[in-house]
C-alpha cells in the first residue's frame, strides 16, 4: 500500500478533531491521516511528496448549486455587464451600455455565414437589462444588428431572453400570442422579451439550438476546467430533465467518470407536472438511476423550480412586492400542485431541492414539505430551499423546525445589490437578502452558491460576498448579515457537502474521505477579508491526483 505525505505551508481541515495540520497523508485516493510530518512518517512505508509544501490546503470547494450548462454557454457570444473569464482563460470585457451590447452582437453576426439562415441564428448570453437604467433592451435594439437573422439573447438570470423582430416573425410570435411571459407594447405587439421557459420556448429553433449546443462533451469538459481553476472539486448539475435517459446517463458517464475529469458531479433530476401515475413512474426511474452512480458521478436527487428571478421581476414576493410597482412574478409551478408533484419523490426517500427566490415561493415550498412530513415522516431528509433571496426570520425558523437546509445566493449582493436596493425591493429588504447571519443564528444548516453560469463559478468569491456584503458601487448592504471568514468557508465545504448528502465523503480533510483539496497560493485566514476573493488558486487535488489550474 502506497502512502504519500503532502507537507504544506498551512492546512485547514474543517474537522474539529484536528482543525489545522502541517501535512496530510493520502492512500488509495483518500485521506489517511493529518498531523505533523514526523507523526505521519511513523506510518509504515510512507513517503514524502514536497510538491505542495509552499501552498495552503483546504478541503476541495463544494458547489451545491450550479449547472453543467456553465461550460457550454461559452459556445455563444458573451454580452454580460461584468468582465468575465472563460474556461480557456480568455477575458471577455463586460458590455456596460446597450450600445456596447449591440456592437458585441454586430461583431458576432459578422462572423456567421451569409445570407442569414433561420437555422443559423445568432445566440448570445449574459445580458441583464436591469443595469441599463431608463431603457430596457427590446427587439427594436436587436433589429439594429440584423433584420433578417434570428437573434436570441439569453439573460444573465437564465429566466428571460430578448429576441429580434426577425425571430418573432419566423416563429409566429405576434399580437395574437396569448402566453404569460410575453409582454406587449401599447399597440398590443410583443416587445421581444420572453419571460420564463414557456415563453422562451416560443423562440423555437433558436431556443432549441442554444440548449443543444451546450449539451456537448466539450461543454462538460469546460465545466470541469472551470472547477479546477476555482478550487472546486464537487459540482452539481442542479436540474436536468433528461437525467434518467439512457443516452444522457451514458454521456455523463463518458465524461465525468473519465480519469482526467477534475471534479465530482451530483446530478439532480428536474421533474415535470403529471398524473399521479406518471409522477410515480418518474420517481421510480430517478430512484433506479442511483445504480448508475460512481465515486465521481451521483444520481438520485430532485430539483424543482417554483418561481422566477427577482431582477427579472418574475420571482414571487410577499406583500409589498416590487417597490417600483411591477406586477408580482410568475409561478413556474402552480402553488397548489407543488405538494402533489413532490409527493412520490419524498415517499421514495429522495433528496429534494427547490428554487425559491421570492419569499412567497418559500412559503409554498415550506407548506408542501410540512404537509409531506405529516403524511410520510422522514428523519434527516435535508430538503433544501435554494437561493433564499428574501427568506425571512420566521421562514428560517420553520426551515430549522422542519429539518431543512438553506443555500443562499450570496453573490447577488455584489452583482445586483445596488439594483435591488433601488429598483426591485428597496433598501431595507435588499439589506436582508441572502441573510446568512440570520440563518446560522437560527440553527439552519447553511451553504452558499454561485448558480453558475448565472454568476461565475468560484467559491472564494461566494464566500467573500457573504463576509463583506459589498455592492459593485462600494456600499455595504446589510452589515448585520455579514458572517466570518471561517463560517463562509465552512458553508462552501462541509455545509454544501451536508446538503448534497455527501458529508461522509467530501467537505473536510478527514480520514476516510476522498483526498480532494483546494490548493491555494495564500492562506485565506491570513489575508484581509476584503482580499478573500483574490486568493490565487493553484489548482486542485481530486482523489489524490493534482490538477493545475489553466
Amino acid at each position: 500500500m502506497t502512502t504519500t505525505i503532502h507537507p504544506a505551508a498551512s492546512i485547514h481541515t474543517f474537522d474539529p478533531s484536528r482543525p489545522t495540520a502541517d501535512a496530510v497523508a493520502v492512500r488509495n485516493g483518500r485521506f489517511l491521516a493529518v498531523g505533523s510530518v514526523d507523526e505521519l512518517l511513523r506510518i509504515d512505508g510512507a513517503t514524502i511528496d514536497g510538491s505542495l509544501e509552499r501552498f495552503t490546503l483546504i478541503p476541495g470547494l463544494v458547489e451545491a448549486h450550479c449547472h453543467a450548462m456553465a461550460g457550454g454557454m461559452w459556445h455563444h457570444t458573451y454580452c454580460g455587464y461584468y468582465d468575465r473569464r472563460g474556461p480557456d482563460g480568455t477575458m471577455w470585457p463586460g458590455c456596460t451600455t446597450i450600445a456596447e451590447v449591440i456592437d458585441r452582437l454586430r461583431d458576432a453576426e459578422a462572423d456567421l455565414p451569409t445570407p442569414a439562415d433561420p437555422d443559423d441564428p445568432l445566440l448570445a448570453w449574459g445580458l441583464d437589462p436591469i443595469y441599463f437604467t431608463g431603457e430596457r433592451l427590446v427587439a427594436e435594439h436587436l433589429d439594429r444588428v440584423s433584420t433578417t437573422r434570428p437573434i436570441f439573447v439569453f439573460h444573465a438570470s437564465g429566466h428571460l431572453a430578448t429576441v429580434n423582430t426577425a425571430l418573432m416573425a419566423t416563429e409566429g410570435i405576434n399580437a395574437d400570442t396569448d402566453v404569460d411571459g410575453v409582454p406587449k407594447d401599447g399597440h398590443g405587439d410583443p416587445i421581444g422579451e420572453l419571460q420564463e421557459p414557456v415563453a422562451m420556448a416560443l423562440a423555437g429553433r433558436a431556443f432549441r439550438k442554444i440548449f443543444a449546443d451546450i449539451k456537448t462533451d466539450e461543454s462538460l469538459w469546460n465545466f470541469g476546467n472551470e472547477a479546477r481553476n476555482t478550487g472546486t472539486t464537487t459540482l452539481t448539475d442542479l436540474g436536468n430533465q433528461q437525467s434518467t435517459d439512457v443516452a444522457e446517463v451514458a454521456r455523463y458517464q463518458q465524461v465525468f467518470d473519465h480519469d482526467d475529469f477534475p471534479a465530482r458531479v451530483s446530478v439532480f433530476h428536474m421533474p415535470a407536472p403529471g398524473t399521479p401515475d406518471t409522477l410515480a413512474e418518474t420517481a421510480a426511474a430517478v430512484t433506479a438511476n442511483r445504480d448508475n452512480s460512481s465515486d465521481k458521478l451521483r444520481f438520485g436527487h430532485v430539483k424543482l423550480i417554483i418561481d422566477g428571478s427577482i431582477q427579472g421581476y418574475t420571482a414571487r414576493l410577499r406583500w409589498p412586492g416590487y417597490v417600483n410597482g411591477a406586477p408580482n412574478g410568475l409561478w413556474l409551478l402552480p402553488p397548489e400542485q407543488v405538494i402533489d408533484v413532490l409527493r412520490p419523490y419524498h415517499r421514495a426517500g429522495l433528496l429534494i431541492h427547490a428554487h425559491c427566490n421570492g419569499d412567497e415561493a418559500v412559503d409554498v415550498f415550506l407548506d408542501a414539505v410540512e404537509g409531506l412530513l405529516g403524511e410520510t415522516p422522514r428523519v434527516d431528509h435535508r430538503h433544501t430551499v435554494q437561493h433564499c433571496q428574501l427568506t425571512t426570520p420566521d421562514q428560517y425558523r420553520r426551515i430549522a423546525a422542519l429539518g431543512m437546509c438553506a443555500n443562499v445566493f450570496s453573490n447577488h449582493t455584489w452583482y445586483w445589490g445596488d439594483q435591488h436596493a433601488a429598483s426591485t425591493v428597496g433598501p431595507d429588504r435588499a439589506g436582508r437578502m441572502n441573510s446568512a447571519r440570520t440563518a446560522l443564528d437560527l440553527g439552519v444548516p447553511l451553504s452558499m452558491h454561485s448558480d453558475a453560469p448565472i454568476t461565475p463559478l468560484g467559491g472564494l468569491h461566494v464566500a467573500w460576498a457573504a463576509v463583506n456584503r459589498l455592492t459593485a458601487t462600494g456600499n455595504v448592504l446589510g452589515p448585520n448579515e455579514r458572517i466570518s471568514v471561517d463560517e463562509a468557508l465552512r458553508a462552501i465545504t462541509v455545509g454544501a457537502a451536508h446538503q448534497l448528502k455527501m458529508d461522509d465523503e467530501v467537505g473536510s480533510i478527514s480520514p476516510h474521505k476522498f483526498a480532494d483539496l483546494a490548493i491555494l497560493e495564500a492562506d485565506p485566514f491570513a489575508v484581509d477579508p476584503m482580499e478573500l476573493r483574490d486568493v490565487p488558486v493553484w489548482g486542485t487535488m481530486l482523489g489524490g491526483r493534482t490538477f493545475q489550474a489553466g
